[in-house]
C-alpha cells in the first residue's frame, strides 16, 4: 500500500466536455508507478483532477492504469481550505524551502500546521479502511506525510511502515527553525524503515533526532530507538524503471531528432540543448538560461546554431514565489532571445506546459545535451531518464553537483550551476564532444542505471523491512513462550 499526495493518474474534463487521463509531472510518480504495476496493491492519494469524483466507485476507488487495471487508486478528498493549508501552506511554503538550500525563506503558520495534522490523520484513516489484515506493508511517501507513520502505527500496531523522504533533509541547525520539529521527528519515527537518497541526508536526520528527542541512536545499525521501538535509517538512492517503458515506446533517436528540429523550425545541423523540469526555484532554471546566455557570449560561433529548449511544467501557482519565478523565467528567455536572435533563429524556446512522458522522451532522445542545473535536489530523475532515452549512446549530460544523481552518474559533466563560467564551458564542451567519448560516457551511465534501477531501490527497502518484520515476529513468539515459564518459576519460588 502506497500513501502519497500525488496520484499517478488523474481525470480531467476538457473544454469540449470529454474526459481525459493525465499523468502528472512528478519524479515520485515516475519512480513508484512501475513498482505498483509490478506488485499490485493500493495507491492512496489526494484526488485533485476536475473529473476525479466522476470516475471512482462508491468506495472512492478506480483501477489503474486505464486498460491495464494493475492496481487500485483510492482517492482522498480535501476541501479548498485544507489543500491550501496542508499542501500549499505547510508542505510547500514551510517544509519545501526548509529542506532545500535554495535561498527561499520558509513560512510557518499555525493554521497551516493544523491542516497538515488533520490531513495526515485522514490519510491514516484511509490506510486503516483499505487494509484487509492486521499487518500490512505501507509505503509512506515524502514530506507531505511526516506525521502519518506514527498515526498508522497507532491504528495498526503490527503494520510494517516504510517511509521514504524524497527531498533533502537539512542540517540539524536549519531544521530547528521549524516550530514543530519535535512533532515531525516523532511522527517519522513511527516508521519501521526510514529512507533517504544519500547518507548525508541520513546523518542530518540522526543529528536532528539527537538535538530534539530523548532517543537512543544505534550508529552501528544506523537505527533510532524511541519509546522502545526501533526505526532503521538507511540511504536508498532512487532510480527509474529498466527496461524503460517510455523509452521503448519512443521512436528511434534519428527520427526523434528529425521531427523535433522540424517542429521547432530549426535547421538539420542545429545543436540542441534540453531542460525538463517543473517550474520550481530549486531547479535552477534561471541559472540554466543565464549559462546559455554566457555560452553565446563566450563562443560566438554557436550563435545561430545552438538552441536551448526548456520544457517547463507549471507548478504551485497559488504560491507567490512560484508566480514570480514563472514571470522571471519568461522575461529572461525574452531578453536572451532579443539579444541573440537573428532572422528565424531563437536561442531559447520556452515550452510551458505539462508534457506527457512520450513527449519528454522524444526531446531527450533528440538532444545533443541535457542540462540538469538543480540548486539542491534529493536525486533528480530527469538525469536518469536522459540516460535511459539514449539507446543510441549519444548525447551529453551536464549535471549539477548539488543533486543526488551527481554521486552516481559520474561520467556526466558535473558543474556548479551558480558558476556561469564553469556551466557555459561545460555546455561548449558537450556540443563539441567527439562521438566516441559520448558513447563511452553514455555506455557507462546506462550500465549503472540498468543495474541500480527502481526495482532494486524498492527491493532493498522491502528486504530491510522483511528483516524487521521477521525480527518482530520472533520477538513476539519468544515473549509469549517465556511468559508461562516465568510464571511457573514465580509460583515455585513462592511455594518454596
Amino acid at each position: 500500500m502506497v500513501v502519497a499526495n500525488r496520484e499517478p493518474y488523474l481525470h480531467e474534463r476538457t473544454s469540449g466536455g470529454s474526459l481525459k487521463v493525465v499523468r502528472p509531472a512528478s519524479g515520485l510518480v515516475t519512480a513508484l508507478e512501475p513498482v505498483m504495476r509490478a506488485c499490485s496493491g493500493t495507491w492512496i492519494a489526494h484526488g485533485s483532477g476536475s473529473a476525479d469524483r466522476e470516475t471512482v466507485d462508491r468506495h472512492d476507488r478506480v483501477s489503474v492504469p486505464p486498460g491495464e487495471d494493475a492496481y487500485s487508486l483510492r482517492r482522498v478528498w480535501l476541501s479548498e481550505e485544507e489543500e491550501r493549508g496542508y499542501y500549499y501552506g505547510f508542505s510547500n511554503e514551510g517544509l519545501w524551502p526548509l529542506c532545500h538550500t535554495a535561498h527561499t525563506r520558509p513560512v510557518f503558520r499555525a493554521g497551516d500546521w493544523r491542516h497538515y495534522q488533520l490531513v495526515n490523520e485522514r490519510f491514516a484513516d484511509a490506510v486503516q479502511d483499505e487494509v484487509s489484515g492486521t499487518d500490512p506493508i505501507v509505503l509512506v511517501q515524502d514530506y507531505h506525510f511526516a506525521l502519518a507513520p506514527r498515526l498508522i502505527r497507532r491504528r495498526l500496531p503490527r503494520a510494517t511502515v516504510i517511509t521514504f523522504w524524497h527531498i533533502p533533509w537539512p542540517t540539524a541547525e536549519r531544521f530547528a527553525t521549524c516550530p514543530w520539529a519535535k512533532e515531525l521527528l516523532t511522527g517519522l519515527l513511527g516508521s519501521s524503515v526510514l529512507g533517504f537518497h544519500t547518507q548525508a541526508h541520513c546523518n542530518n536526520f540522526i543529528e536532528s533526532v539527537e538535538r530534539h528527542l530523548e532517543a537512543r541512536i544505534d550508529r552501528e545499525r544506523h537505527a533510532v530507538v524511541l519509546g522502545g521501538r526501533e526505526s532503521l535509517v538507511r540511504s536508498y538512492p532512487i532510480s527509474i524503471e529498466w527496461p524503460n517503458r517510455a523509452a521503448a515506446e519512443t521512436a528511434p533517436a534519428d527520427e526523434c531528432r528529425r521531427t523535433v528540429l522540424a517542429d521547432l523550425g530549426l535547421r538539420p545541423d542545429a545543436l540542441l540543448g534540453v531542460g525538463v523540469d517543473r517550474l520550481d526555484y530549486t531547479k535552477g532554471i534561471e541559472e540554466r538560461l543565464q549559462a546559455v546566455d554566457r555560452l553565446l557570449e563566450r563562443f560566438p560561433h554557436l550563435r545561430g546554431r545552438f538552441t536551448f529548449v526548456q520544457l517547463a511544467a507549471p507548478s504551485r501557482t497559488l504560491i507567490e514565489r512560484y508566480r514570480v519565478l514563472h514571470q522571471s523565467v519568461e522575461d529572461l528567455a525574452a531578453r536572451i532571445n532579443q539579444r541573440f536572435s537573428s532572422g528565424t533563429y531563437r536561442p531559447v524556446i520556452l515550452l510551458r506546459a505539462n508534457h506527457a512522458p512520450s513527449a519528454v522522451f522524444r526531446f531527450l532522445r533528440a538532444a545533443d545535451v541535457c542540462y540538469v542545473s538543480s540548486l539542491h535536489d534529493g536525486m533528480n530523475l530527469v538525469a536518469k531518464e536522459f540516460v535511459a532515452a539514449r539507446d543510441d549512446e549519444r548525447g551529453v549530460l551536464v549535471l549539477s553537483r548539488f543533486t543526488g544523481a551527481a554521486r552516481e552518474l559520474t561520467e556526466a559533466l558535473i558543474v556548479n550551476p551558480y558558476d556561469l563560467e564553469e556551466a557555459s564551458a561545460a555546455l561548449a564542451t558537450a556540443v563539441a564532444m567527439p562521438a566516441r567519448e559520448q558513447a563511452d560516457r553514455m555506455r557507462a551511465m546506462r550500465s549503472y542505471v540498468a543495474e541500480f534501477n527502481v526495482y532494486r531501490w524498492a527491493g532493498r527497502m522491502l528486504t530491510d523491512a522483511a528483516r524487521v518484520r521477521q525480527h518482530g515476529r520472533l520477538a513476539d513468539r519468544l515473549s509469549m513462550g517465556l511468559q508461562p515459564l516465568e510464571q511457573g518459576r514465580g509460583s515455585e519460588e513462592a511455594h518454596g
